[in-house]
């Protein structure tokens, strides 16, 4: 059977590459020096699409490609794929949930740790020497702390977990309640007002794009913490290094950012905020079940089995 030729819409590991070039006849779009060439020479031809999660399939190329069946995402995040579109035209969009849950859920609480206890700055202040002249200030403990989840979905509810073990109290905003014990908010406002730390769970996309403004920055206030590791987009980062400068929350803990790796200077700056480079889902085992989910998932479409994770 001929290999089915897919574009490659982001760098991706070797772990995935090798796979892929095993089963498919993979054209790298994202690294061609001349990407009109290469849509002249085999766009007619290609039936699938390898991107990763903070990638982008935009409308116009997918528009060149009338063979196109399918988009396999590496990552639980799709937005980057325009899934109306693509149900409207007919094109599968497949991506890896479940497999990166725990190591997403177990970020979000190192987070939480090192923006409540002060972790990253007592580091640096070991390694300056500092404590031979007296002993690190005093940070803030977990226990009787509300930890207010924007989004419960899988990750958020493994977040909610761990938190729980801690000893915080749990509280989830979201578009619908959901049969579990946590307290729900309708408001992401009142949730804010009544958060410690305001963690943000949920999807990507036009739908929650600057979901967390000026406004909820405002309602979380001085004793409050943001902790993002949703995606950048989420949150208005204008608003929130405003809010960090001033003062108005307390800090923040983020492992994703608007225009990721581009990182405002004025963000970096800020005393109170740990930044983290998108590492959620960045274990060796993760990152490789992530791939097995990938390469499955076209496997099965090209060989007309049912998707093993499939969005549309």
């Amino acid at each position: 059977m001929e290999k089915p030729p897919i574009l490659l819409l982001a760098p991706l590991p070797d772990f995935l590459m090798e796979p892929l070039l095993a089963a498919n006849v993979c054209h790298d779009y994202f690294r061609a020096a001349d990407k009109e060439a290469l849509l002249a020479e085999v766009g007619s031809q290609i039936r699938g699409i390898a991107m990763s999660g903070g990638s982008v399939a935009p409308v116009a190329l997918l528009e060149r490609l009338p063979a196109l069946e399918i988009i396999s995402v590496f990552g639980v995040g799709y937005d980057g794929a325009p899934v109306d579109w693509c149900r409207e035209h007919g094109v599968r969009v497949t991506n890896t949930p479940d497999v990166l849950t725990d190591d997403v859920a177990d970020t979000a609480v190192a987070l939480v740790l090192m923006t409540s206890r002060n972790l990253a700055m007592a580091n640096r202040f070991l390694h300056a020497g500092s404590w031979t002249q007296g002993p690190f200030p005093l940070a803030h403990a977990l226990r009787g702390k509300l930890a207010g989840i924007v989004g419960l979905g899988r990750i958020g509810k493994a977040i909610a977990q761990r938190l729980e073990a801690h000893g915080m109290r749990i509280a989830y905003h979201g578009r619908s309640r959901q049969a579990v014990a946590w307290d729900f908010f309708e408001s992401l406002a009142d949730m804010a007002r009544e958060a410690d730390f305001l963690i943000a769970a949920c999807p990507g996309g036009a739908a929650t794009k600057h979901l967390i403004n000026r406004e909820v920055l405002e309602a979380l206030g001085a004793e409050g913490t943001l902790i993002n590791i949703a995606r950048g987009s989420v949150v208005d980062e204008t608003a929130l290094v405003a809010a960090l400068q001033a003062g108005v929350i307390r800090g923040a803990g983020l492992d994703v950012f608007e225009n990721e790796p581009q990182i405002p200077t004025e963000l970096m700056e800020c005393r109170h905020a740990v930044l983290l480079p998108h590492i959620g889902s960045a274990t060796h085992e993760t990152r490789r079940a992530m791939a097995g989910l990938v390469v499955e998932n076209l496997a099965a479409h090209f060989a007309g089995r049912p998707l093993p994770t499939a969005v549309c």
